[in-house]
């Protein structure tokens, strides 16, 4: 009898991560179950204007992946389109976090979109814990740059390196 091997099922998960929340990790704590292997895709987004250059993105979220001790999850680079990144990777899955009905909205379209240019790929979308269904990275970084408490919505390493980034340029509503 031969033995019938099951190909490898593997997931990116993409952000540009500025920074890396609690809601994150959940997401790929939860992600990696579902996957042989993940890969998390740190990206650039032109439209955003990040706090963290490519580089320190990818140390934090390394750093975080670690903390949460999944052995299936690796953090990768890329400056591409997301689907070509993905088969590069021989993804089969695009994990998608979802907070609110307003982020499905977008996530439907792109994931129709995504499915238009490679339909062997597919999106699989993960509702955030309840919990952490507010957080979102653009809210953490002006929270703390008000000088609000972001400790609810990142890991006291995150909160570190976003406190010392805005100490170095500065806060805002100090006036």
């Amino acid at each position: 009898m031969t033995e019938t091997r099951t190909a490898e099922r593997v997931g990116v998960y993409p952000g540009t991560f500025d920074p890396i929340t609690l809601g994150h990790a959940d997401i790929i704590r939860r992600g990696a179950k579902l996957v042989d292997r993940l890969i998390i895709g740190v990206t650039t987004n032109p439209s955003k204007n990040p706090m963290f250059t490519p580089e320190e993105r990818m140390a934090m979220v390394e750093r975080e992946v670690k903390a949460l001790g999944v052995e299936n999850v690796t953090v990768v680079a890329f400056n591409a389109l997301l689907m070509k990144f993905a088969k590069r990777q021989n993804a089969t899955i695009i994990l998608r976090g979802l907070r609110a009905v307003a982020d499905f909205e977008y996530e439907y379209q792109m994931a129709g979109m995504n499915q238009q240019l490679d339909p062997d790929i597919e999106t699989v979308f993960l509702m955030a814990d309840v919990s952490l269904q507010p957080i979102a990275s653009k809210l953490v970084k002006e929270i703390a740059l008000f000088g609000g408490d972001i400790t609810k919505f990142v890991s006291p390493a995150v909160r570190e390196d976003v406190i010392a980034r805005i100490d170095a340029r500065g806060r805002l509503g100090d006036y």
